[in-house]
């Protein structure tokens, strides 16, 4: 019998935020970069970014996969950008509720009002946006957990990254809901037993839909 979902556990960039892809024009005009420059789209167009295939076949990690891509665009600007915050602070500023998807938003408030835990479990929360982040957003300040492995140093899909998650929360694994962008991280939660939600970064309002099927409290 399957148990009651009480708990939603969440990965932050693509998921809660809009990821890099999208806000490419936004990127070039904060830059001064001309329309056009930046042509790589990862999930939106994996046939013309090689590097995102490499990923995908775990040739590379997610955050090599960045740092190649903050580094190319300092470039560009005459600059040399070793870590990912450098390029995300200077794209995205300070006011990061800005980049939050409002089906985030929605799901969130919407679960929380009716008791549901939430937590976030990211890989690279700090490492990307700086340390603070979570006092900075506003949907991680209704957060009932954080996990960042950019201070565990346990990065998903290890099964402890999740056992963190779950115990952060006092849940059971069948309480609870996993939602990630990366296949690889999705399939590491349903390893230690947690249901767990494919998002579809192309589609946020389906893939939080489906979300919400999970906890008919609030659908």
């Amino acid at each position: 019998m399957t148990s009651k979902k009480t708990a939603l556990i969440l990965d932050f960039g693509g998921v809660i935020s809009r990821t890099m892809f999208e806000q490419h024009r936004q990127t070039e005009r904060v830059l001064g970069l001309p329309p056009g420059t930046l042509q790589w789209r990862g999930p939106f167009a994996p046939e013309g970014d090689a590097l995102w295939r490499r990923m995908l076949a775990g040739e590379i990690t997610e955050r090599d996969y960045w740092r190649t891509r903050a580094r190319e665009v300092g470039e560009l600007i005459g600059e040399t950008w070793n870590d990912v915050v450098s390029f995300v602070r200077r794209v995205r500023g300070d006011d990061l509720d800005q980049v939050l998807r409002p089906e985030a938003l929605d799901t969130i408030r919407r679960l929380k009002a009716a008791g549901v835990k939430l937590a976030v479990l990211s890989n690279e929360l700090d490492l990307f946006y700086g340390r603070g982040t979570s006092d900075r957003i506003a949907a991680l300040r209704m957060m009932d957990a954080i996990i960042d492995a950019t201070h565990t140093g346990i990065l998903k899909p290890d099964p402890r990254a999740y056992h963190e998650a779950l115990n952060a929360l006092r849940v059971e694994p069948g309480e609870a809901v996993f939602v990630d962008d990366q296949a690889v991280n999705v399939q590491g939660a349903e390893g230690v037993g947690i249901a767990a939600v494919a998002f579809d970064v192309r589609d946020p309002a389906a893939s939080f839909a489906h979300v919400r099927r999970h906890f008919p409290q609030v659908t």
